[in-house]
């Protein structure tokens, strides 16, 4: 036979670069999980974003060592753990106090050891730290809203406390942004939007993401959180804005340690902080407006 014939043939990649059965059964894996526990159980939900947080500081910092910097990963780890309880138990004054108190213990920690780079070594210690966990702690203060922290089974959805409503309409729009802007891109998409850092992200997929975050958002703020229409309008556009943003910072941050995915973790989605990007910079938007705009 020849050759050609013989030779065993490559697998087929889709358009988008993913496997789609395995990214879809993990996605709708984490997407019950996650929101479960959310509606259900609060605590809980807060130990499993607490666990995720850690992996993506994980995944982070081992991304970084490629590059010869090597983050205290101890203090790091101690601060990864703290703020998400700091910020849903103490609020806002407890979610600062934890961030600052963990980049002194990075500092003082790396500070006593002799090994060279130290300057290098904190700054990643840091910038881990206030990526990853602190902007992930603005997703426990909308949780814990004006009534505080809930500690119990939440079993009458009926009276639920509002701020876990609106960490789900958030996390909603997250998986409309992701989703609309990838269906759209795959059968649309002609135009990257920044070719440099993510060549597969288009201004068809933008469109797109902004259409279906308006189709979610705006029923969502007005049935379930009784806000006016133009609340639930100016979410759909900062949550898509913010989520691509974050989208772009980590496929920059990538690119800049020469690395494709943060790691293989999740199959068909890469690693963790391959989905915690858009929540990251989502979190803190989404807070402002629910504080800010949700008042009037």
């Amino acid at each position: 036979m020849p050759v050609a014939a013989s030779a065993a043939k490559a697998p087929r990649t889709p358009k988008a670069g993913r496997d789609l059965p395995a990214a879809f059964s993990v996605g709708v894996g984490l997407l019950v999980l996650v929101i479960g526990s959310l509606l259900f159980y609060p605590v809980a939900f807060v130990g499993v974003a607490t666990v995720f947080v850690c992996v993506g500081v994980w995944e982070v910092t081992r991304a970084i060592a490629t590059r010869g910097i090597k983050a205290p990963l101890t203090p790091v780890m101690v601060g990864a753990l703290a703020m998400p309880a700091s910020a849903y138990f103490a609020g806002a004054e407890g979610l600062l106090f934890a961030l600052v108190a963990s980049a002194c213990a990075t500092f003082l920690w790396r500070s006593l050891d002799s090994e060279p780079g130290a300057v290098k070594s904190i700054l990643a210690g840091v910038f881990s730290l206030m990526w990853i966990p602190f902007l992930m702690g603005f997703v426990f203060l909308m949780l814990r809203g004006e009534h505080g922290a809930t500690f119990g089974l939440t079993l009458d959805l009926a009276h639920i406390n509002p701020g876990v409503t609106q960490v789900l309409i958030m996390l909603l729009l997250v998986v409309a942004n992701d989703t609309f802007g990838y269906l759209v891109g795959v059968l649309f998409g002609k135009h990257p939007m920044a070719p440099k850092i993510s060549p597969k992200k288009s201004w068809e997929g933008f469109a797109g993401s902004l259409g279906g975050a308006m189709l979610v958002a705006i029923p969502a703020t007005v049935f379930l959180l009784d806000q006016h229409w133009w609340v639930g309008l100016a979410l759909a556009v900062g949550m898509v804005f913010a989520g691509t943003g974050g989208d772009f910072a980590e496929s920059m941050v990538k690119r800049e340690l020469g690395v494709k995915d943060m790691s293989n973790l999740l199959p068909g989605h890469g690693g963790v902080m391959d989905r915690l990007d858009s929540i990251l910079f989502a979190a803190p938007v989404a807070y402002a407006i629910f504080t800010v705009l949700g008042s009037f």
